[in-house]
């Protein structure tokens, strides 16, 4: 099956957008999450919203193809490392909630 040509930069803009919005609304939870315990829940708050920003600067630049290039080849990978920072601290919360 061949598609467009054409359509595969916005195929592309729309998977990286989708990818934010599912890394926005699991930061959402691990904060509301977190709130709830104390000082060291407010630093997990943090840390999940700090993880979200940097992701934000890097998918948004590869959304909208603005930036350098080179920039761009490092959005795959930090994006990732930021989903399984995000994963492991809501493991993290999730856990420390059962004691």
């Amino acid at each position: 099956m061949t598609g467009d040509p054409g359509l595969q930069p916005e195929r592309t803009r729309l998977a990286w957008r989708r990818t934010l919005l599912t890394l926005t609304g699991v930061t959402v939870l691990l904060v509301r999450l977190a709130l709830t315990g104390g000082r060291a829940g407010a630093a997990l708050a943090g840390l999940a919203v700090l993880g979200w920003l940097g992701t934000l600067a890097v998918t948004w630049r590869r959304a909208t193809g603005t930036g350098p290039r080179r920039a761009q080849r490092w959005s795959f990978p930090l994006t990732a490392l930021a989903a399984a920072g995000l994963a492991l601290l809501g493991v993290v919360l999730v856990l420390r909630g059962q004691r």
